[in-house]
């Protein structure tokens, strides 16, 4: 009768067992994509999150967003905070930052268009017909202030001071307005009865059930509205594809659905 010897009967099995945990080994999983991370304007909230969230599914790279006033976002980016795009809600905040050779060469573009509201809560009754002279002051009632962005850091305040002076009607508020550290902020002002009036972008007003447009501002009365994007210098891969994809059919679409306007 034949015999095994115990020392070999156990390095078999133990061999069989080793090839029997190999093939069931599951595959390797694929490495995730580090995510990129976007500094925007306030203003973009909403479209930028179902850009951000469209990317993704395309390409499985999540997308990270920072929205603050674009002040803030480019003074953030100066300071070496890790950004790999940057969207601001004008373009004089690009220029500092490409001047300071922020910005990856070839890698910056004017993306969007918009236009400025004047707000009021959704139950107001008040009626203005925005032109020179126009008595927003008095619509204003005796201690109420106007809600804008802050005229010092945020984009949309300072288009609002642009077109107010423009149409001669700057000096009559200009001590009675409620700052805001961006539009966002300025237009939750009104929404929740704490300003009878604001103005911010119209893509914000249609954004808040809780307020109405009482009217748009004259696109002569205040320089263009123009958001340029731009891929930070030393961005991680996918920025490029990323701020190409802003540009491209499927985000175009989206920022349609929230009243901005494509440019280029």
């Amino acid at each position: 009768m034949r015999t095994y010897h115990p020392v070999g009967r156990r390095l078999v099995l133990g061999w069989m067992a080793a090839m029997a945990g190999i093939g069931m080994a599951p595959p390797l999983a694929a490495q995730p994509r580090e995510p990129l991370t976007v500094f925007a304007a306030a203003s973009l909230t909403d479209a930028l999150q179902m850009v951000g969230r469209a990317y993704t599914q395309r390409t499985g790279q999540p997308v990270r967003f920072s929205f603050a006033s674009s002040g803030t976002g480019a003074r953030q980016i100066e300071a070496g905070a890790r950004a790999d795009l940057f969207v601001s809600a004008e373009p004089s905040w690009m220029d500092q930052l490409q001047k300071g050779e922020r910005l990856q060469p070839g890698a910056r573009r004017d993306l969007l268009g918009g236009r400025l509201a004047l707000v009021a809560p959704r139950a107001s009754r008040v009626s203005l017909r925005i032109r020179p002279g126009f008595p927003l002051a008095t619509a204003l009632g005796d201690r109420n202030r106007l809600a804008v962005g802050d005229p010092r850091s945020v984009p949309a305040g300072r288009y609002a001071q642009a077109a107010l002076t423009r149409l001669g009607v700057w000096t009559s508020v200009a001590d009675r307005l409620a700052p805001a550290q961006d539009v966002r902020a300025a237009l939750s002002y009104v929404a929740r009865g704490e300003a009878p009036l604001g103005i911010v972008y119209e893509t914000d007003a249609v954004a808040e059930p809780a307020v109405r447009i009482v009217g748009l501002f004259p696109a002569a009365s205040h320089p263009p509205i123009i958001y340029p994007a731009a891929v930070i210098r030393g961005a991680k891969p996918g920025a490029v594809a990323f701020y190409r994809f802003l540009g491209g059919a499927e985000a175009r679409a989206i920022f349609r659905r929230y009243r901005f306007r494509p440019l280029g």
